[in-house]
């Protein structure tokens, strides 16, 4: 085994992943165990159903969430039990339980994604309920009892081991968080060297961008919420610093976007300066997935020789091109280097933090952050009625998704009955787990579905073939079954092939023919396949380019918020940099909710993607927008900045105004104030000829001799050429985003 194996190896084995297996088939062998020890093995398969059953609420967050989403989903699942099995006689009456019970329970996925977990376990009550023979009404109550008690079981055990181990989840979701963060850095350095593929690798960075917000958010509620109930110590402190010093670096690399066709046109395609940048990049995103792996196997640190040498490269590349290109001309070009440096020596800046952090634990420096302070940059889902009643519309994804699945189960059912399928249970099942509100997803997980259960059955025929030894059956039911729970959130199709073998193991105990068993496993399989695309292609289809415009709106929206907070802490640093940070975060989980419709634009059939190519360039401007925006804030925020002038007031209003205009264009219900500006194209040149004083000052001074700038006037320098080229840049690219908005209403009204 080469040594990248065995790093990834002891990785999975120590991920909170494979640890959430083994408390989840622990939760199940013991009580088997157990029961058969005392002799009432009879009673085992209810109270493991009520394990099995709880077992999807636990997902990360705070221990009170999730022991509130436990009893809930114990509650329902209970309750769905019994009311299925009284009624299970009666062909009619459970027709119309299966439609009720599917269509409310699934309005549960409103309350986010612990709702939509507790929703799924109370279907998959129902669903196992339909396998169980108990009629006698002593029976069914037992058998409720059993469940109730199975799910207080697991429960427990997830609070033991929760004790025990309490931050395993806190360290996953960093260490994923990082190695996303990496990647991201990573791809940043493709977009500023690699013009030809540049389009390919934005579409990319709007899938990470979703996927890293959405770990933030999870962290947030696991390291704020907590730290507002029990204080802190010294490794809640590391944590919390490592995440900031996250957000901090995610901003830093958005903030690092620039006018690409602006570089590209001043150092050429293949500039030999700005690969020495694109390097560093690189090297500093190895250096974060390095440090993720070190988070979960408690290595050691790498060392930083590589990111050391690459700095001195870059700054050397400056110094290179003014060599070569001679100031005054190479003011521009060395100033953009210059900035794009600073930038990425803030972000070395906070991947130094995290390596200080992972190597001093009880060194590391208080985190002050006030409760009132930390409340603000919590997203806590709402859990009123009302979010369900807002959903009682054919406009909701959420009701759609309910009518959708209420049909496709109902038809399962009937087909089972109609044609006395063999487990017909199974095919309802399928649906339940494939069936998704979009298209895309739906798609994906049919055919990793499909293809993991053939995989799974294909390696237990061989097994079955090879030996009929029961002990060798008991141990690969075990083992696939922890690697199904393990592999589930992160490799379907391989769960789907474990949790095959071990269906086909536990039933090799059952009945001795284990072939029919796989046998009836991938026709019921590919049946409930089948079910669900032909549902989400045909039932009340959701294509994705017809929900954007909300995210939209919402979206630019932020970013004008944004950018009045980036106005208001350039005005002011000491009284907003809290509403600042508040607003930054909020634009960024924006652009992730964007990020991720438009990834569920490009997997829905080429035949829904209407007007593709204009809804990619309105999500790329809005990103770019965002990303000018991030630049400003976050040289402000690094640098001691100049007063603002009225001239660049006017800039930041005439942006304002125009990011309104477009939202009143896509609703009209939008209110908005114009903010005054005067003229604008004299508060550009006024602007621009600052930086050209400042320049010509600066040619004076090389004239004169004094070659070494001094740092409070390459500061000023500095800003007057970003602030102007930005806000410049940034009326431009609110102008195109309300012209693109302008042609999407034409298109879709």
């Amino acid at each position: 085994m080469t040594k990248n194996r065995r790093s990834q190896l002891e990785l999975f084995v120590k991920s909170s992943h494979f640890f959430r297996g083994v408390v989840i088939t622990a939760s199940l062998i013991i009580p088997l165990l157990t029961f058969n020890a005392l002799g009432y093995f009879s009673l085992a398969p209810a109270f493991v159903f009520g394990a099995f059953l709880n077992a999807p609420s636990d997902v990360p967050g705070s221990l009170r969430r999730k022991v509130i989403g436990t009893l809930i989903s114990i509650a329902l699942t209970v309750f769905v039990t019994i009311v299925i099995l009284f009624t299970k006689p009666n062909f009619a009456l459970v027709l119309v339980l299966i439609s009720a019970l599917t269509f409310g329970i699934s309005f549960l996925s409103a309350y986010g994604f612990r709702g939509s977990l507790v929703g799924f376990s109370g279907l998959l009550a129902m669903v196992l309920a339909l396998a169980v023979d108990d009629s006698a009404p002593y029976e069914i109550w037992m058998h409720g009892i059993l469940i109730l008690l199975g799910g207080l079981w697991y429960l427990l055990a997830s609070i033991i081991f929760h004790k025990i181990i309490p931050n395993k989840d806190d360290d996953q979701l960093l260490s994923e968080t990082l190695k996303l963060t990496g990647e991201y850095l990573k791809l940043r350095a493709k977009l500023l060297i690699d013009a030809p593929n540049r389009h390919d690798n934005t579409k990319v960075t709007f899938v990470l961008q979703a996927q890293i917000n959405e770990k933030h958010e999870t962290l947030r509620e696991l390291l704020l919420a907590s730290r507002k109930r029990s204080g802190r110590s010294h490794f809640d402190e590391k944590r919390l610093l490592i995440f900031i010093s996250i957000i901090d670096i995610y901003e830093l690399v958005i903030a690092n976007s620039w006018d690409y066709e602006k570089f590209d046109e001043l150092f050429g395609k293949d500039s030999v300066h700005l690969k020495k940048f694109s390097q560093l990049n690189v090297s500093m995103g190895e250096q974060l997935i390095q440090l993720s792996h070190v988070l979960i196997t408690k290595g050691e640190v790498p060392d930083k020789k590589q990111i050391e040498q690459c700095l001195l490269e870059a700054h050397h590349a400056i110094a290179n091109y003014i060599s070569i290109y001679k100031l005054p001309q190479a003011r521009e070009g060395a100033l953009m280097m210059r900035n794009l440096h600073d930038f990425q020596k803030q972000i070395l800046q906070e991947v130094e933090a995290i390596r200080y952090a992972l190597v001093n634990i009880s060194g590391t420096s208080k985190v002050t952050l006030k409760r009132s302070e930390a409340k603000q940059f919590l997203t806590l889902q709402e859990y009123r009625p009302k979010i369900l009643l807002q959903h009682l519309s054919i406009h909701s994804v959420i009701f759609r998704h309910a009518l959708r699945l209420t049909i496709a189960m109902v038809f399962a059912y009937v087909l089972g009955n109609l044609f006395e399928i063999q487990n017909a249970y199974w095919i309802m099942l399928t649906v339940l787990v494939i069936l998704r509100p979009n298209y895309g997803l739906t798609k994906e997980r049919a055919k990793d579905r499909i293809i993991g259960t053939v995989i799974g059955g294909a390696i237990a025929f061989g097994i079955v073939i090879l030996t009929q030894n029961p002990i060798v059956y008991g141990v690969l039911a075990v083992s696939s079954l922890i690697l199904g729970f393990a592999l589930i959130q992160q490799n379907y199709r391989w769960a789907a092939a474990f949790i095959t073998l071990n269906v086909v193991f536990v039933y090799s105990f059952i009945t001795p023919n284990a072939f029919a068993v796989i046998q009836y496993r991938i026709f019921d399989t590919i049946l409930g396949g089948f079910i669900s695309y032909a549902a989400i292609y045909t039932l009340f289809p959701t294509w994705e380019v017809l929900n954007i415009k909300t995210i939209l709106v919402n979206a630019i929206a932020k970013n004008k918020a944004y950018l009045k907070a980036t106005q208001a802490f350039y005005a002011d640093k000491d009284n907003n940099q809290i509403p600042y940070k508040v607003a930054r975060k909020e634009a960024f989980l924006a652009l992730s909710e964007l990020s991720a419709a438009f990834q569920r634009i490009t997997q829905d059939p080429k035949s829904k993607q209407i007007e593709f190519r204009l809804i990619y360039g309105i999500v790329t401007l809005n990103q770019t927008i965002l990303s000018g925006i991030a630049s400003l804030g976050s040289f402000i925020q690094s640098h001691k900045t100049t007063p603002i002038s009225q001239e660049t007031k006017a800039l930041f209003a005439k942006t304002a105004n125009t990011l309104s205009k477009t939202i009143s264009l896509l609703d009209d219900s939008y209110q908005f104030k114009v903010h005054p500006h005067g003229n604008i194209k004299a508060a550009k040149e006024k602007l621009l000829e600052s930086y050209q004083i400042l320049s010509q000052e600066r040619d004076e001074s090389i004239k004169e001799g004094v070659l070494k700038i001094d740092k409070e006037d390459l500061h000023e320098l500095q800003e007057a050429h970003l602030v102007s080229n930005q806000l410049i840049w940034l009326v431009s690219l609110s102008h195109n985003l309300k012209k693109s908005i302008e042609k999407y209403q034409e298109s879709f009204g």
